[in-house]
């Protein structure tokens, strides 16, 4: 895989030439930093503009991730790319990022490819500073998250195991596809069928059928019910509007 270097990355210097020191990382959402084989093979990068977020150079497979070349994904603000679960969340670690209370620290996120198909990945960003302490930029590190869905599934699976008649899913109530879990966040926010289909490239009955599934899926008659099922199951984080299905219900 081709890489893109990004000279000004390296921590700046005090006038003894000493590294200066480096602010702690923010914690994830689990407490972590960086995760663990952040930098493993499937990794690539991009460096982001501090003003208006938006991508300035990228690596050919970061483009390629979102179904465009390196000309095209340039100017492409890097919020519209990904997607967050918990904006508001987000919002407060780049705030930290860009007042140097913390280097660095790592969201899980959703994106869309060039087919439309969602997946989900995490993201670490890393602040570019000048001399003087002033951001100079962002260093978006991208890594799908397909280890980290998977080794979720087999939490879920160990923590219902002895429960008998119990599938791991109906314990703490279904798991999503990415694109499932859109659609019952329309759904929540009030978003009619036509809404939800030209928001998400969809046609209407491509929409109807998802609904009419998570109607079986949650034992629900109507759209109403799905909802309130859904929250009773705690499928939505807590206090945030729109609403956002949890990550740990998205596959």
């Amino acid at each position: 895989m081709a890489t893109t270097s990004f000279p000004d990355a390296s921590p700046s210097k005090n006038k003894k030439g000493a590294a200066a020191p480096a602010a702690p990382a923010c914690p994830g959402p689990t407490g972590s930093g960086t995760p663990r084989g952040a930098a493993s093979v499937g990794a690539c990068t991009a460096r982001v503009s501090p003003g208006d977020l938006t991508v300035t150079v990228a690596e050919p497979e970061f483009a390629r991730r979102f179904g465009m070349s390196t000309d095209e994904i340039r100017g492409r603000r890097i919020l519209d790319l990904l997607r967050s679960p918990v904006p508001a969340r987000l919002r407060k670690k780049f705030t930290a990022l860009s007042s140097g209370a913390c280097r660095r620290f790592t969201e899980t996120v959703t994106y869309r490819d060039g087919g439309g198909r969602e997946f989900v990945a995490e993201v670490t960003w890393v602040a570019v500073r000048k001399p003087s302490g002033a951001v100079s930029g962002f260093v978006v590190l991208l890594r799908r998250a397909e280890a980290a869905s998977r080794a979720a599934d087999i939490r879920r699976a160990e923590g219902t195991r002895g429960t008998r008649g119990t599938r791991p899913e109906d314990a703490g109530g279904p798991v999503l596809s990415a694109l499932d879990a859109q659609v019952l966040e329309g759904v929540a926010s009030g978003e009619s069928t036509v809404q939800l289909a030209s928001r998400l490239y969809l046609s209407r009955q491509g929409v109807e059928y998802r609904v009419g599934q998570m109607f079986r899926r949650f034992d629900a008659p109507n759209r109403p019910a799905l909802v309130a099922r859904a929250h009773a199951l705690g499928m939505f984080a807590a206090g945030q509007w729109p609403p956002r299905v949890l990550p740990d219900r998205v596959r």
